[in-house]
């Protein structure tokens, strides 16, 4: 079987200017990944659980594991020497790696470490977010936030880390998306769905219809719609929502679905990050043969004009990101 190391190796072909430095870069991810994983297999057992009794920028709560996987993930980049700096959800500022690493290092990495950690202290699959762009500024020269403040289009690549019952590594350079599950009894991630595509028919969407009446008319009109019944176009859908961005989108690209996380009258620019969140998951559709949308424009032709900007997102099959837009256009308040 095929290891996630050999198949990296193996698709470098694919760029002729390669030099071997997103491949030491992977390798910190999915180094970091196996750290992560390992702590979670444990939580109940360690003092990892809980609230940190910090917020991050956003004022969200931070869970420790927050912390912790920030923490592994930023040490494992930092040690490659290859990453100038980082950007997290879970820091306040750009993270600008030591010296010669920052002015010499050609990536920078944008990361959500621990997507979902709120359900994990009820033992519900999370994930950790990844995207990597070539920096702007001119190598030897510090790094700046405008090397972190690229469109998604630009990402060199992006992917996520699903922490479940099986934990997976799914990532795209741009040349489609592939997935790899990590076999613990020989601690390496093996070649398990490869050239992942969305199904050409799905019937799920995933939205916490708690918040309902705070929606914006389209994105109450487009769940009546998934919920009427019609033969022709395999309706009513069903509704499944996990509170993971990273476990909902995984099994709507293997089943076939729609993620929206809109704006509300509590988050009136959406609650995702831009950053983060939406463009690695944007760049993954897009590579999977779907779409990503805020309701109205491209995910990935988005401007981003600071580190922590939010988003509303419409990620998911083509078809249904589509119906979606239309209800959206149509509903203008």
């Amino acid at each position: 079987m095929k290891t996630l190391g050999e198949f990296i190796i193996e698709k470098q072909h694919q760029f002729p200017h390669a030099t071997g430095e997103l491949t030491a870069l992977l390798s910190a991810i999915k180094l970091g990944a196996k750290i992560i994983n390992r702590d979670i297999n444990k939580a109940g057992l360690i003092d990892i659980l809980g609230e940190s009794g910090q917020s991050n920028i956003q004022g969200e709560k931070q869970m420790k594991l927050d912390a912790f996987a920030n923490e592994a993930l930023k040490a494992a980049l930092e040690a490659r020497g290859v990453v100038a700096g980082i950007a997290s959800e879970e820091e306040d500022h750009l993270v600008i790696f030591g010296k010669d690493k920052a002015t010499h290092g050609k990536y920078v990495v944008l990361m959500d470490p621990l997507d979902g950690s709120s359900n994990i202290d009820v033992n519900v699959s999370v994930g950790t977010i990844f995207s990597i762009y070539h920096r702007i500024t001119p190598i030897g020269t510090p790094i700046t936030e405008e090397d972190f403040l690229q469109s998604g289009h630009k990402q060199v690549a992006a992917g996520y880390i699903i922490y479940g019952s099986s934990t997976m590594l799914v990532y795209t350079t741009g040349c489609g998306v592939n997935a790899f599950t990590y076999d613990p009894s020989i601690g390496v991630f093996c070649l398990s769905h490869e050239n992942v595509q969305f199904p050409s028919t799905g019937n799920m969407y995933s939205i916490n219809e708690g918040y309902y009446s705070k929606f914006p008319l389209g994105v109450k009109k487009y769940i009546k719609y998934c919920q009427e019944e019609d033969d022709a176009t395999n309706r009513p859908y069903t509704s499944r929502y996990i509170g993971s961005l990273v476990s909902d989108f995984h099994r709507n690209l293997l089943k076939g679905g729609i993620y929206i996380y809109p704006s509300t009258a509590q988050y009136p620019m959406g609650k995702l990050r831009l950053l983060y969140e939406a463009n690695p998951i944007a760049l993954l559709a897009e590579q999977a043969g779907g779409k990503a949308s805020n309701g109205t424009k491209r995910i990935l032709d988005i401007e981003p004009r600071k580190l922590h900007e939010r988003t509303p997102l419409f990620v998911g099959m083509e078809s249904m990101v589509n119906d979606a837009e239309k209800f959206m256009a149509e509903s203008i308040e």
